[in-house]
């Protein structure tokens, strides 16, 4: 397992108070919004707020990929590590 993959599962179970979810329980791959974990726009924000916190990173609303980082756990996980890697 991934431990950037496992700590993002943490941190969603945790700033979205998913009682009863375990970071075995959410799929790396597994869309976060809908069809797969099922979050709204508000968990978004609430998320990317928990992001900015815990890595330093920033997210746009107005950016484009935007979306396509909230895609699932991975992508979270790819956006934060290139983020951390850009300011490194």
């Amino acid at each position: 397992m991934n431990p950037l993959h496992d700590d993002i599962k943490k941190l969603i179970i945790e700033t979205l108070n998913l009682e009863g979810l375990t970071p075995a329980d959410i799929e790396t791959d597994a869309p976060l919004f809908n069809d797969g974990l099922g979050l709204d726009s508000i968990d978004a924000l609430e998320l990317g707020l928990a992001l900015k916190n815990r890595y330093g990173i920033v997210l746009s609303a107005e950016n484009q990929d935007t979306r396509k980082h909230f895609a699932s756990v991975s992508a979270l996980a790819d956006f934060v590590a290139s983020q951390q890697q850009s300011a490194a």
